[in-house]
C-alpha cells in the first residue's frame, strides 16, 4: 500500500511500543543537518480529535495535534510535560523524541464526517507546533486541511514557522466555506533573546513577514506576544517594536501572556536560566517561589506592556483588552490584554478571552490545550 511519506530519504532504526498506542511505533531517523540525533516515532492514533475539559475556559471545545514533542526546542514551552505520558522526559527527550501521528488526516477526515459532529470549532498548534521541522517532511497539516474544507469545520492555527505559507491555498479553500483564522507566536525580535530561548524556531522577523502575507491574503491573522518573561524579552522597546510591527503587518490582534512554569517546565526553564542567564536565577526564584505564576503586581505590569503598545495603534487591532490569566487556585484573573476571535458553536462568530493553559492531566491521549 501507497503511503505518502514513502518517497522520503529515511532510515528505519527499529520499533517500540509507547503508552497509549495499541501497536509499536516505527522509529526513523533523517539524513538532514536539522534532524540530527532526533528521532521520529510513527505511530497510528485512535482518534484525532481532542476534546477540550469543560473546566478550561479556553474558547474552544477541540483540537487536533498531528505531531507530539516539538524539536523548536522553546525553553518555556507549555507542552513539555505531556511527553512524560509517553516514557520520555519533558527536557531533551521532548526536543528529540517526536511522535508522529501518520494517520491523523484519515482518522480525523472520519471523525468529522460521523453524523454526530456538529461542526464546532477546531484549533490546532494548542500543543505543540503542526509546523515543526518534520511537517516539511510528512505534510501531514495539508491533509488536515482538506479534510477540514470538505466537512466546512470551523478552524484556526497557532504556530511559530511560516511554513504555513506554504498551506495558504488550501486555507483560502476553508475561507470560501467555514470561518477561518491563524496566530503567530512571536515572543520577541530581539536576536539574542529569540536564540537563547527558541534555539530552532524560524527568524521572528520571517513570522512577522507571513502575518502580512496571510492577511494580505485574506486570511485574519493575529500576533502572540507570548511568553512575556522577566528580564529577557519584557524590555518596554521591544515589546512596543513587536507591536508598531504587528500593526503595519495588518494583524487582526495582539495578544500576551506572562510566563508559567508549571510541573517539569520549572525544573528546564529554571536549568537554563543557570547556564544561559545566572543573572536572572534569585529574580525568577523570588518571583516563581509560590507556585506556577508570577505575583500579581508583576503580571499586570507584563500585561500595560501589550496594552500600552495597542494604544499607540487604536486602529490596528479588532479585539478588546482583556488580559487573562488562571490563577493558582483555579479561578480566572483579568488584567488590561487583548481578546482572540473564534468562531462559535455552528461557525457563528463570537468573542472568547484568551486564557492561559493548563497542562494535561491525563496519561493517555488527553486533551491537549498547552500553547507553547
Amino acid at each position: 500500500m501507497f503511503v505518502r511519506w514513502q518517497n522520503l530519504t529515511i532510515g528505519a532504526e527499529d520499533s517500540t511500543r509507547l503508552p497509549g498506542y495499541r501497536d509499536p511505533a516505527t522509529v526513523r531517523t533523517f539524513d538532514a543537518p536539522e534532524a540530527l540525533k532526533t528521532r521520529f516515532y510513527e505511530v497510528y492514533a485512535k482518534s484525532a480529535l481532542n476534546r477540550v475539559p469543560e473546566r478550561s475556559a479556553m474558547p474552544f471545545r477541540w483540537t487536533v495535534n498531528p505531531y507530539r514533542g516539538c524539536s523548536h526546542a522553546c525553553t518555556y514551552c507549555f507542552a513539555r510535560p505531556t511527553h512524560t505520558y509517553l516514557g520520555f522526559d519533558a527536557g531533551r527527550d521532548f526536543e528529540r523524541e517526536i511522535v508522529v501521528k501518520v494517520n491523523a488526516p484519515e482518522v480525523l477526515r472520519a471523525e468529522l464526517q460521523r453524523p454526530s459532529w456538529k461542526h464546532e470549532h477546531v484549533a490546532m498548534g494548542t500543543n505543540t507546533d503542526p509546523y515543526q521541522w518534520v511537517e516539511g517532511r510528512y505534510r501531514l497539516m495539508r491533509v488536515i486541511w482538506e479534510a477540514l474544507r470538505d466537512t466546512a469545520t470551523p478552524c484556526s492555527v497557532l504556530t511559530k514557522s511560516p511554513l504555513l505559507l506554504r498551506d495558504l491555498d488550501l486555507m483560502l479553500e476553508v475561507a470560501k466555506v467555514t470561518p477561518i483564522s491563524a496566530a503567530l507566536s512571536i515572543p520577541t525580535i530581539d536576536e539574542q533573546a529569540w536564540r537563547a530561548t527558541e534555539p530552532h524556531t524560524p527568524n521572528p522577523r520571517a513570522r512577522m513577514e507571513a502575518v502580512a502575507e496571510l492577511n494580505r491574503a485574506g486570511i485574519p491573522t493575529s500576533v502572540l506576544v507570548a511568553p512575556l518573561m522577566p528580564g529577557i524579552n519584557d524590555d518596554p522597546r521591544q515589546v512596543q517594536e513587536i507591536i508598531a510591527l504587528a500593526a503595519e503587518a495588518g494583524a487582526t490582534n495582539i495578544g500576551g501572556i506572562g510566563l508559567h512554569l508549571r510541573g517539569e517546565v520549572r525544573g528546564v526553564f529554571m536549568d537554563w536560566l543557570r547556564a544561559a542567564r545566572p543573572d536572572l536565577v534569585e529574580r525568577y526564584e523570588e518571583l516563581y517561589e509560590r507556585g506556577a505564576y508570577a505575583p500579581k503586581e508583576e503580571r499586570r505590569r507584563l500585561a500595560r506592556l501589550i496594552t500600552r503598545g495597542r494604544l499607540a495603534h487604536p486602529d490596528a487591532f479588532e479585539g478588546r483588552d482583556v488580559f487573562r490569566e488562571r490563577s493558582p487556585d483555579g479561578s480566572l484573573r483579568s488584567e488590561p490584554g487583548p481578546d482572540l476571535r473564534f468562531p462559535g458553536r455552528g461557525g457563528r462568530p463570537r468573542r472568547a478571552p484568551f486564557v492561559a493553559p493548563e497542562p494535561n492531566a491525563e496519561p493517555a491521549s488527553p486533551p491537549q490545550e498547552s500553547l507553547f
